[in-house]
């Protein structure tokens, strides 16, 4: 938090400065003798010591123009504008007239006063400052730019204009600290040092509704943290005012954090649910060191000998990458169980941050409650970590549910995290079984206009299964593209906001627009395929964001647990030091993917490493479950 301090005194004394002239003798040495006394008189007055002036007729290059080697007297390189020579003029004084007298109204700064040069050798005005002088800045001010003060995790910086200071806190749960010098915080995980990644210190992990996984308190929501540094990172889980966890991760490592469920969250999305707002609803996960963040609701999927039947894993983007629109991403209400809702949480991390919703062509039908109309507008306010949860209501046409919040538009005033998700959904429809879904959405800010989407392998080494997958436009007009050619896959979206889908697919393929777009994945249910797996949902990542090093995680208690990746033909990619050999190629695309089983061995900490920037998805299943998530990405802006 930035604060302006500008609580400051000051006792400003003006003290006139006359210049007495007098003229003596009428001969010729009487006059020669006060006209060098004159000159010497203004020269000290104006801030030239006996020293300097001593340096001068040795020769010393400041411009003097006493004749001497390197004066300014005109030579090559001697005063005539080159660093250190002076103006060049011959009088020393720097303002290039020749006249040895300061500006008429030029400020100088000498001994904490601030003089006004009367152009005549004197000053028309001296002021003491009671804090700092500038002459730069016109003379008197609070303090010099680059300048600063700590005063415990509280860092003072001066302004630009010299006038006030601009506070901010260290937080020291982040490992920053306050540098005495220039009064700034600074540390690894400052957000000048992070840049903008999925990488950071700073997360909101955020419960979402899956009210259909029984015997709840046998499988835990979790988040893994897997530290990317080769420095200890101690972490900090905090829920509104109460500590709830804090752990050492060590170097290059990832822990697993288990985390109490919030049933105001977990519950919602079925008979009885309305959007609302859950005060400090979200936990907030701090570190000491850069580290990269999963959550997953639930962490198991089995457990005490009984299936979870319901998972899905959401990669937490951190604080620093937030900002004030992101478009929702998600599905469409199950009307075969109209009690169960498609939903997005919006999550503060800011008091007072204002919230305004812009639903979607289809986003028009929701749950009223906590300022939310039931037509999908709505003006809320938030304090940092209150959850804003909106859920679908049924609008049936022709048998199927056309009420999705997919495209709705979430403005703040603040930075704000979307997730998007269903509570339990077939995918397809008529496709069983039913799982919980979620997806962090990335701002809109970042979002792309080429993507690649892989189909995932079900059975390894060769057996994929076909998902299904979804482009929303930001922009009115949006054309997309695909290569290779994609049977029956809509091209055009008339409204920002607006969805295209495209059925159960088998393809690997490129989809670019002529306007950023979101691109979204869907896994089809067990009965489509497979002997495994269920619905769950990843954000396809744009080309524009892809990184040349990862560090992801995959659950080891998964049956399988993979990773598709995506790089230009040709590039060197490895997963745990070991070379990825298996690449297919994509079409006529200049792109290749492989799949890659992930070990089961270990702590499911895997590292990436490629000459080329590349992409990742990671995925795994279970009986009637799954998860899938993008592995990684960067969060810089790309251009509309």
């Amino acid at each position: 938090m930035k604060l302006r301090d500008e609580s400051y005194s000051r006792s400003l004394f003006v003290v006139s400065a006359l210049l007495i002239g007098a003229c003596g003798g009428d001969d010729v040495s009487s006059s020669a003798d006060s006209l060098d006394s004159l000159t010497s008189t203004a020269g000290t007055t104006s801030g030239e010591s006996a020293d300097e002036s001593a340096g001068e007729s040795m020769g010393d290059g400041d411009g003097d123009g006493d004749g001497d080697p390197g004066d300014g007297d005109g030579d090559p390189g001697d005063g005539d504008g080159d660093p250190g020579d002076g103006d060049g003029d011959g009088d020393g004084d720097g303002d290039g007239d020749g006249d040895g007298l300061c500006a008429d109204g030029e400020i100088i700064c000498e001994d904490g006063i601030a003089k006004t040069c009367d152009g005549m050798g004197g000053f028309s005005e001296e002021v003491p400052c009671a804090d700092e002088c500038s002459a730069d800045l016109g003379g008197c001010v609070l303090c010099l730019p680059g300048t600063g003060y700590c005063d415990g995790d509280m860092a003072f910086s001066c302004d630009p204009d010299g006038m006030g200071h601009t506070m901010d806190e260290c937080d020291s749960l982040q490992g920053i600290i306050c540098d005495p010098g220039d009064g700034e915080c600074g540390g690894n995980c400052d957000p000048d040092t992070l840049g903008s990644s999925y990488i950071g210190c700073d997360y909101y992990p955020t419960i979402t509704p899956n009210p259909l996984l029984e015997n709840f308190n046998s499988f835990s929501f979790a988040v893994a943290v897997a530290n990317t540094t080769n420095v200890d990172a101690n972490v900090t889980v905090t829920r509104g005012q109460n500590q709830i966890s804090q752990t050492m991760v060590a170097a290059n490592s990832v822990q697993i954090i288990t985390l109490p469920w919030v049933d105001q969250l977990r519950t919602g999305g079925n008979n009885s649910g309305v959007s609302k707002i859950v005060t400090d609803g979200a936990y907030r996960l701090r570190s000491t060191e850069p580290v990269t963040v999963y959550q997953y609701n639930p962490l198991q999927y089995t457990a005490n000998n009984q299936f979870s039947y319901t998972n899905d894993a959401s990669l937490l983007l951190p604080y620093n990458t937030w900002r004030d629109e992101v478009r929702v991403v998600g599905w469409n209400h199950f009307s075969s169980a109209p009690n169960w809702s498609a939903f997005y949480a919006v999550v503060a991390a800011n008091d007072d941050t204002e919230i305004t919703l812009g639903p979607s062509a289809t986003g028009q039908w929701v749950k009223a409650g906590a300022g939310v109309q039931a037509n999908g507008t709505g003006n809320v306010t938030l304090d940092s970590s209150d959850v804003l949860i909106v859920f679908t209501a049924n609008a049936n046409q022709n048998g199927a549910s056309y009420s999705d919040p997919s495209g709705t538009l979430v403005s703040a005033t603040k930075p704000v995290q979307v997730i998007g998700g269903h509570s339990c959904v077939y995918i397809p429809e008529n496709t069983g079984f039913c799982d919980h879904i979620e997806a962090s959405v990335p701002p809109l800010e970042a979002v792309g206009k080429e993507y690649y989407v892989t189909v995932p392998l079900i059975n390894p080494p060769n057996s994929t299964k076909a998902r299904m997958i979804r482009v929303i436009a930001t922009a009115p007009n949006t054309t997309v593209t695909y290569t290779p050619a994609v049977n029956g896959a809509p091209t055009m979206l008339a409204n920002a906001g607006d969805v295209l889908t495209i059925a159960a697919n088998s393809q690997d393929f490129r989809i670019s627009s002529d306007e950023k777009i979101l691109v979204s994945e869907y896994m089809q249910g067990q009965a489509a395929g497979g002997n495994k797996g269920d619905p769950a949902m990843t954000l396809a990542v744009p080309v524009e964001q892809y990184r040349t090093n990862y560090l992801i995680h995959a659950p080891t208690n998964y049956t399988n647990s993979l990773a598709n990746i995506v790089a230009p033909d040709g590039a060197e990619i490895t997963v745990d030091g070991v070379a990825v050999n298996n690449w297919t190629a994509i079409g006529a695309t200049g792109y290749s993917v492989a799949r890659v089983v992930l070990s089961n061995q270990g702590d499911g900490n895997h590292e990436l490493d490629g000459n080329s920037e590349f992409g990742v998805q990671v995925y795994g299943y279970g009986q009637y479950t799954s998860y899938w998530y993008p592995g990684g990405q960067d969060l810089n802006i790309v251009p509309q």
